[in-house]
């Protein structure tokens, strides 16, 4: 893996409060890069209730501009007004549509989504059925006609931070009724996407 070092002057800590669904992976690159970066991570499940998202966004970004640290979010375009927040906050966020345009790229992103990919990580697949029944209920044969209405199958992403989540991964699948495929993937383009948010920050006033 190639090493994304900042200059020394580029020392200031930042914090990121980001989404938690790739917590794993974003820890590692900070550790194994050496920045800067202490990480307030929210609950994966906010994308599902943008009312909470906008809520806990916005209050774990006040917490620590109140504490006068200098932040970055680690969000796509996950909330109609996060351009709004970013500006409200003088803040900025990381480059891509989603969590999995970040960790793909956004052409193996599109590849993938034209075959009709579900795409399924390691903290939703622990979380699923809860985290699908509070959003979409419990009639199952609903749930079901939703996913199949735009999906094909399930593709459950195994990074290097990823532990075995084949049965967590099975039973989601199997609860949606979609076949499961898997796609191996490494954390270079996250590497760069994250160390350009932090390099935008920086070069902030």
């Amino acid at each position: 893996m190639k090493k994304f070092v900042l200059h020394q002057e580029h020392t200031e800590p930042l914090t990121m409060v980001g989404c938690g669904i790739l917590r794993k992976e974003v820890d590692y690159l900070i550790r194994t890069h050496g920045w800067n970066v202490q990480t307030h991570f929210l609950d994966s499940a906010l994308h599902n209730y943008l009312n909470r998202l906008s809520k806990e966004l916005n209050e774990a970004l006040q917490e620590h501009e109140a504490k006068g640290d200098k932040t970055f979010v680690f969000y796509g375009s996950c909330h109609p007004l996060m351009d709004n927040y970013l500006e409200e906050h003088r803040t900025c966020r990381t480059r891509g549509q989603n969590c999995i345009v970040m960790l793909l790229g956004y052409e193996r992103f599109m590849q993938e989504l034209e075959r009709g990919a579900y795409f399924l990580v390691e903290d939703w697949a622990l979380t699923w059925q809860p985290m699908i029944t509070a959003c979409f209920g419990n009639n199952i044969a609903v749930v079901r006609e939703i996913f199949h209405s735009s999906h094909k199958f399930m593709l459950a992403l195994k990074t290097p931070c990823s532990v075995d989540f084949s049965e967590a991964a099975q039973a989601a699948a199997d609860f949606v009724d979609l076949p499961l495929q898997w796609l191996e993937v490494d954390l270079e383009h996250l590497m760069q996407v994250v160390f350009e948010a932090i390099k935008q920050r920086l070069e902030r006033a």
